[in-house]
């Protein structure tokens, strides 16, 4: 709601209250009228809805004052020079998707001298003389999408989305080593982007740097409720996509690295430690303090069996940490526990949850979801370990209402940490957790108890709108059961609640490319963050979130789903597959791997992932070389290669697909995702001969190579495409 205002947006919204001049520039489109408007100090762009309501957007400004030297019409806007004792600034105005609401500004600042920054004002004001009232849905938190989603109930109603393009500022940042974490925010009426202010470096005379790159998409229509705000916040995202710029992906010899990384885990004796004979996956490389826990190892042996199903190939440690399961089983409490039982005595206490018996939320459904998987899967000693222990999760639920605390003691249940900061609650998305594994016990047992669990559950996340998100990967999985309950019970709610943790996890992401610093050496681009406020990204939480929204994808064939998700998810999962390779250390300059970690060490020649990935002034994998993120690998390659029976060759895609079919010398399969996106596909040979000659068809059309990536030549394929690949 309303609160004070700047000095500087007083004087701005005294201003365009007052405008006297004709428009530099006008145009209509849909229900929004557009004016660009030269003031004292500042340029503006005013977007004024047919029914009155009104945004102004700061083009450009100076301290003092500004001249207006050029004006020239392009294409669907306008270009402007404007001159100021400070420097030279360019700017651009466009509208670039014809008769939709769809602003981008560019601009360009050339320093006269060396400039110090201290401050700058943000870029978006709403003028109406302190008289408006609005909301801000989403602001950006550190290094993510540099985001505003807001809508206005007061003098009139709209909303919009407003993106600043991070990518566009990479030479201010490098000049100036600065970073554009928490650059995108403020209050109603004043918000949006302020430059990040400069510190020990000077922006450069005489260099010419970008200071903005804004999209921002306009509507008429006020949500009304959480699943409104979060729908119109997909659709949104997805119009302002289609038009940012996007990094190119590369192709990744994805089973050379899984060849690299199996042998590591195999034989890099710090990823396991020993205990009466049986041998247990470290959390993390030389990590020997810290007991074993069941999370580790489910974590890295689930994506090994996805793999092992795919390639025939058998992996000798899978068996060892397949045996060892039932030792984490507690008979007294009558469930499975975080920390091995004969161990636990091991914990220091040295931080909360390192403490005999206390359970982080989560940390009970997770491996209870990986359990269920491989009892679905036939295995009757896994299902028996699984039934016994949903008794005390059932509890555990029915205890706390469905509504989880981070920490509480299994025995007593009582809270040991309540909330993850004063009046943020408790885990929330693990209700969406704790429901899917009681959607696949319904599924393996058909006992209709399990299944009024799930639904129970699914119904409180109704209570956080766009405060689900605790971890990236369980808000994932929330997302895929609220999805299975509305194809159950084909109850609407269900699909909304789906939508909300979608619009959370989108919440939670990187749009942008960091090219400064350290970041020059690792794309970012579309990562998922794993806490809601972590500053960093994380290999696990990525991985499993990829996982779980391809398995969305596949729960919802034949469903018509929002178009925004069709198109956002692919995208999502298409550049997981390019980034994720470059968590393994051998990928990345040793220069930017930390000196010291939290926990363990970091080898730069181990094919073990990182677990953390920085903002790009800060150096990576400070927390440690993450072992249970071994999975990562064999996940990819199970979902984005297609083996071909009797041949010596395999096509990789990095979009996800569906009606894969080999007939012969034929292979038939769907792309997902939206047709007016491409994803990439090669052509990867397995024993050094050469391919055959194809022919490649997608809806009927011949697809050609457009180049080479990684060896391999790549071929574009649109989204939503019937591919089609004969060969002799």
């Amino acid at each position: 709601m309303s609160s004070g205002i700047s000095i500087w947006a007083a004087s701005a919204a005294e201003q365009l209250a007052n405008i006297s001049t004709e428009p530099v520039y006008s145009t209509t489109i849909s229900d929004f009228q557009f004016e660009v408007h030269y003031m004292q100090d500042a340029v503006w762009l005013v977007a004024t809805c047919s029914n009155s309501a009104r945004m102004a957007f700061r083009i450009a400004y100076a301290p003092e004052s500004i001249a207006l030297e050029e004006v020239t019409n392009i294409e669907g806007g306008i270009k402007m020079v404007m001159s100021a004792t400070i420097g030279t600034y360019h700017a651009a105005v466009s509208f670039p998707e014809e008769g939709m609401p769809l602003l981008r500004y560019t601009v360009s600042f050339t320093p006269a001298e060396d400039t110090d920054i201290p401050f700058w004002p943000r870029d978006i004001v709403i003028p109406a003389n302190g008289s408006s009232e609005g909301n801000i849905h989403i602001r950006q938190a550190g290094t993510r999408s540099g985001i505003i989603y807001a809508s206005m109930a007061r003098p009139a109603a709209c909303s919009f989305l407003y993106l600043q393009n991070f990518t566009a500022l990479a030479d201010y940042c490098n000049a100036t080593e600065t970073s554009v974490a928490d650059t995108v925010g403020g209050e109603w009426p004043e918000f949006g982007f302020s430059l990040p202010p400069t510190k020990d470096k000077p922006l450069p005379a005489g260099r010419q740097v970008t200071i903005s790159d804004a999209f921002v998409c306009f509507s008429n229509k006020v949500p009304n409720d959480q699943f409104e705000i979060a729908t119109q916040f997909l659709t949104q995202l997805a119009s302002l996509y289609l038009h940012l710029p996007r990094p190119e992906t590369i192709y990744h010899d994805y089973p050379d690295i899984l060849a690299k990384s199996l042998h590591d885990l195999e034989h890099k004796k710090g990823c396991w430690q020993q205990h009466k004979g049986n041998a247990y996956l470290n959390a993390y490389v030389s990590d020997y303090n810290t007991p074993p826990e069941i999370m580790v190892q489910l974590a890295v042996l689930l994506p090994i069996r996805d793999y092992t199903a795919w390639s025939g190939n058998y992996i000798n440690f899978g068996n060892d940490i397949y045996k060892n399961l039932k030792t984490f089983y507690n008979e007294e409490l009558k469930t499975i526990m975080r920390w091995l039982p004969a161990l636990e005595q091991q914990l220091d206490g040295s931080e909360e949850q390192k403490a005999p018996k206390v359970m982080d939320s989560w940390y009970l459904h997770h491996p209870l979801l990986n359990l269920s998987r491989m009892a679905l899967d036939g295995d009757n000693v896994v299902k028996e370990m699984l039934i016994n222990s949903l008794e005390f999760a059932i509890k555990v639920a029915h205890h706390f209402n469905y509504r989880w605390p981070v920490f509480y003691n299994m025995e007593t249940l009582e809270v040991i940490k309540a909330e993850t900061q004063p009046g943020m609650g408790g885990e929330k998305d693990v209700a969406g957790l704790y429901a899917l594994v009681m959607l696949q016990a319904w599924e393996l047992t058909k006992e209709e108890r399990y299944l009024e669990e799930a639904k129970k559950a699914a119904l409180t996340l109704q209570d956080y709108g766009f405060d689900i998100f605790y971890q990236g990967n369980n808000t994932a999985f929330s997302a895929g059961a609220m999805l299975r309950l509305y194809k159950q019970c084909k109850e609407e709610i269900y699909l909304k609640l789906a939508y909300l943790c979608i619009a959370n996890l989108f919440k939670n992401v990187a749009l942008w490319q960091c090219q400064y610093g350290y970041g020059k050496n690792f794309p970012n681009f579309f990562s998922l963050f794993p806490l809601n406020d972590a500053p960093y990204t994380a290999v696990y939480e990525e991985q499993e979130g990829f996982a779980a929204l391809h398995d969305f994808l596949m729960h919802a064939q034949g469903l018509e789903l929002l178009p925004a998700v069709n198109l956002l998810l692919p995208e999502f999962i298409r550049y997981t597959v390019y980034r994720a390779a470059y968590y393994y250390p051998p990928m990345l300059p040793r220069e930017m791997l930390a000196d010291e970690t939290k926990t363990g060490e970091l080898d730069p020649t181990l094919w073990i992932a990182l677990e953390d990935i920085h903002d790009g002034w800060e150096k990576s994998g400070g927390v440690g070389q993450e072992v249970y993120g071994a999975g990562l690998v064999f996940g990819v390659a199970p979902r984005h290669y297609i083996k071909i029976q009797d041949e010596s060759f395999m096509v990789f895609i990095d979009y996800p697909v569906t009606a894969k079919e080999q007939n012969g010398k034929q292979l038939k399969f769907k792309t997902l995702g939206n047709k007016k996106l491409t994803c990439s596909m090669c052509i990867v040979t397995t024993n050094g001969t050469p391919a055959p000659e194809l022919s490649i068809l997608a809806d009927n059309e011949p697809v050609k190579s457009n180049g080479t990536s990684g060896g391999q030549l790549i071929y574009s394929i649109h989204g939503s495409r019937e591919v089609n690949i004969t060969w002799k």
